[in-house]
C-alpha cells in the first residue's frame, strides 16, 4: 500500500538523456524476477545470497524472501527464516553483513495487533523498523524493534545503513510536506538519534527508497524532481565536503525508462545498483497468433508489467563525480 500512496503522489513529466550507462541485468529471471511484484534487493557481502520481497499486484501481502547463487544458478526462492507472518518488506543488509533491517506491520509488543497507520484518508499497515543479527551458528536470531524517534508515525520505509551505522529511510513525518521525504537516523554510542530531514530541495517533490553509499559519499533515491522520464525515476545526490547535499540528478542512461523505477540499492561491486522496475515487454501488433498456452505464459512472464529486480552499472557516473572505487 506504501508503493500505491507513492505513486499516486508522483507527477508524470519528461526529461533530458543523458551520458550513457551500462545496460540493466534482469535479476535470475523466473527464478528471482517473475510475473508477480519483486521489490528492494539485499545482496549479502560476499554476493551469493539476496533477500528481497515478493507481493501480490496490490502489496497487500508482502513477504521477505531469499535465494542463494552457486555460480550463475540462484536457487528456488525460500521464505526468509524471520518473515512469513506479518507485512515483511524492503530488507537492507549492513555493509558489514551483520545485520537486517526490514520494516514490518508486525506489533511491537507481544500478543499486540498489527500496526495499522493512515495517509491521505486512507488506512494501510503501518510500519516500524526491526533488524535480525547473524549468529555464530550461522543463522539469523529472532526479529528486534528499534526503538527509538525512527518508528514515530509507523510510516518508515527503505532502510539503507551505512558503514558507520546511520539509518537513511524514506518517511512521512511532520516536516515532510504532503508527500514522503529521506531521512538519517545517526547512530551514536546511545542508540539512534532523532531523525534528520536531508535537505535535498522543495519539499513538495516526493522522494523514496533511499539507498546510501556506505561511506555516505553519494545516496540514491526514487522520486521524479520535475524531469522523470516516467512515474518515478533513479536520481543521485552527492555529499559535499561542506556537509550539504548537492542537487539532486537523475541517472542516465538506461537505468530509468518511461515506466516506474524505485527501490535504488547499491551492490557490493563499484557502480553496482539493484533497481526495481514496471517495465514491461511491449507487443508488437499484428503479434503471431496467441493460443491459451502462450497467452498465460507471456502474460506470466517476468516482464508482464510487474515489478522485477534489475542490476545496473553507474561506474561512469560515479567516475564523473570523482569517485573510483
Amino acid at each position: 500500500m506504501r508503493s500505491s500512496t507513492y505513486i499516486l503522489a508522483i507527477t508524470l513529466s519528461l526529461g533530458l538523456v543523458g551520458a550513457t550507462a551500462m545496460a540493466g541485468e534482469l535479476l535470475a529471471p523466473g527464478v528471482v524476477s517473475t510475473g508477480l511484484q519483486e521489490t528492494s534487493a539485499a545482496v549479502t557481502p560476499d554476493g551469493k545470497t539476496v533477500y528481497f520481497m515478493r507481493s501480490d499486484f496490490a502489496e497487500k501481502d508482502d513477504t521477505i524472501l531469499v535465494s542463494h547463487r552457486d555460480g550463475k544458478q540462484w536457487s528456488v526462492p525460500e521464505v526468509a527464516p524471520f518473515s512469513g507472518r506479518w507485512h515483511d518488506s524492503e530488507p537492507a543488509i549492513s555493509p558489514d553483513g551483520k545485520r537486517l533491517y526490514f520494516v514490518s506491520n508486525r506489533p511491537v509488543q507481544d500478543g499486540g495487533s498489527a500496526l495499522v497507520t493512515e495517509l491521505g484518508g486512507k488506512q494501510f499497515p503501518g510500519t516500524n523498523l526491526w533488524y535480525v543479527e547473524w549468529q555464530p551458528s550461522g543463522k539469523w536470531g529472532e526479529p528486534v524493534h528499534v526503538d527509538g524517534a525512527i518508528n514515530d508515525g509507523a510510516q518508515i520505509y527503505n532502510p539503507s545503513i551505512a558503514a558507520n551505522g546511520n539509518i537513511y529511510f524514506s518517511a512521512h513525518r511532520p516536516d515532510s510536506g504532503k508527500l514522503y521525504q529521506i531521512y538519517v537516523a545517526r547512530h551514536t554510542p546511545s542508540g539512534y538519534a532523532a531523525p534528520e530531514r536531508i535537505e535535498l530541495g522543495d519539499v513538495a517533490q516526493n522522494r523514496m527508497d533511499p539507498g546510501i553509499d556506505p561511506e555516505e559519499r553519494y545516496i540514491l533515491y526514487a522520486g521524479n524532481e520535475g524531469d522523470s522520464l516516467g512515474s518515478a525515476d533513479i536520481y543521485i545526490s552527492f555529499h559535499g565536503s561542506d556537509g550539504k547535499w548537492s542537487k539532486p540528478e537523475r541517472l542516465p542512461g538506461d537505468i530509468n525508462s518511461a515506466a516506474l523505477e524505485i527501490a535504488p540499492a547499491p551492490g557490493r561491486l563499484f557502480g553496482e545498483v539493484y533497481i526495481s522496475s514496471n517495465r514491461s515487454d511491449t507487443p508488437r501488433f499484428p503479434k503471431e497468433r496467441d493460443d491459451l498456452r502462450s497467452l498465460q505464459r507471456r502474460l506470466a512472464s517476468p516482464e508482464n508489467g510487474s515489478r522485477n529486480i534489475w542490476r545496473f552499472d553507474i561506474s561512469l557516473t560515479l567516475k564523473d563525480h570523482g569517485l573510483d572505487h
